[in-house]
């Protein structure tokens, strides 16, 4: 593939030689310049992830690439046989030793703070600690892809608890005031001295809130503030996302197809993606990554890789008999098209959206800082990782599939 010429680390820069597609080399032994990024021109929202079991998904053939093949996957009637193909970077590596150990250390985790009681056999069938093994190749160090998982698995646990499952509170009457306290938990409240014990009461009383607070005080450990502020910041705008889709279903309206897509950026994996450097033991500064040029190609990149999302749970998400919102669905309803020609064309808007992010972060990372050009190639093996997993998942098959 194209290089950047004079860009040491880059497949096609001078000296350095090819990188194989689905190469893995443990991250001890790579150079700080490790992570590769395709560069070169190439061509153009999460609905809830809620905790269930599901069956999984046959593996890819060896040696599969992006493009080389569809990936079976189980969806409704009316769509088509499998996923489309999807432009995306290959995984760089599949260690399940180490992602066994994450996801167990994250269910004894969930378990201390009481998210998902008697449900934790689902969310250890669902497997976040291979999702953290699979997008964040930089490390192999269990405890910093632990404390991504946590926070991950806390953000999808306000989504369970305070929008989908009535079961535990959620309804769209207390959405708001749920997700203002949940924020709480990531930014403390300071408030007068006789109020302040209701204020730690109140946060200990729900399990959300314990999972967000302790998630966050485990991160700085590794996270400087600006790092942990900027996780605040992507949390913030995700609970907006979420308030959006729960104004949707209280008014029973289906969004345009724009609408979704700027929903789609905000309510999306950039919470997680937010974390590449702080995973991987570094700083991204916050005048790069609050640059307009590299939030705009970063927000691409998060919005692709939740598509990946709409694509894969589409099945799931017909099969649980209300109104779901995903990209096929809105594209049907307003096209007037079958749910199989929607599924097409939401891949199409997936893989303009990658290749626009992978021209752009090529262009970026020829001029930016070593850090920048190290969060942007981690972002490109975060999008092949978090493909990887939602193909493999067990959490995306249909009941009774």
């Amino acid at each position: 593939m194209p290089g950047v010429p004079g860009v040491p680390g880059f497949p096609g820069a001078p000296g350095t030689a090819p990188v194989p597609a689905a190469a893995y080399v443990p991250p001890s032994a790579r150079p700080s310049s490790r992570s590769v990024l395709p560069t070169g021109p190439t061509g153009l929202g999460t609905s809830a992830l809620r905790i269930t079991a599901r069956r999984a998904e046959p593996d890819a053939a060896p040696g599969s690439v992006p493009g080389s093949g569809s990936v079976p996957g189980s969806v409704p009637e009316g769509a088509p046989d499998s996923v489309p193909d999807l432009y995306c970077p290959p995984h760089l590596r599949d260690d399940p030793a180490l992602a066994h150990e994450v996801n167990e250390r994250l269910v004894d985790w969930a378990a201390e703070t009481g998210i998902y009681p008697g449900r934790l056999d689902r969310v250890r069938a669902t497997d976040f600690g291979r999702l953290m093994m699979l997008a964040h190749p930089g490390t192999d160090d269990p405890e910093r892809l632990l404390a991504a998982a946590r926070c991950a698995l806390a953000e999808w646990a306000t989504d369970d608890y305070y929008c989908d499952d009535e079961t535990t509170g959620a309804g769209p009457a207390l959405l708001g005031a749920h997700l203002g306290l949940a924020y709480t938990a990531t930014d403390p409240s300071h408030p007068p001295a006789r109020h302040a014990p209701e204020v730690a009461q109140g946060l200990r009383a729900d399990p959300v809130r314990v999972a967000l607070r302790s998630s966050f005080e485990h991160l700085a450990r590794y996270a400087d503030p600006t790092q942990t502020a900027r996780l605040r910041h992507e949390i913030a705008v995700l609970f907006v996302g979420y308030g959006q889709e729960g104004s949707w279903r209280t008014s029973g309206r289906m969004p345009a197809v724009w609408e979704y897509l700027a929903h789609r950026q905000i309510n999306s994996f950039m919470p997680c993606i937010a974390l590449v450097d702080v995973v991987d033991g570094y700083r991204l500064g916050p005048a790069e990554y609050d640059d307009p040029r590299v939030r705009r190609a970063v927000t691409m990149a998060a919005t692709a890789s939740t598509l990946v999302n709409d694509l894969y749970s589409l099945a799931k998400e017909q099969d649980s008999g209300g109104v779901e919102f995903s990209l096929p669905t809105v594209i049907a309803a307003e096209e007037g098209c079958s749910l199989g020609e929607a599924v097409e064309r939401s891949a199409a808007v997936h893989d303009e959206l990658v290749h626009t992010f992978e021209r752009e972060a090529a262009a970026l990372a020829a001029t930016g800082s070593p850090e920048l050009r190290r969060f942007l190639a981690g972002v490109w093996a975060w999008l092949g990782g978090n493909r990887e997993w939602h193909r493999g998942s067990a959490r995306y098959a249909a009941p009774g599939s």
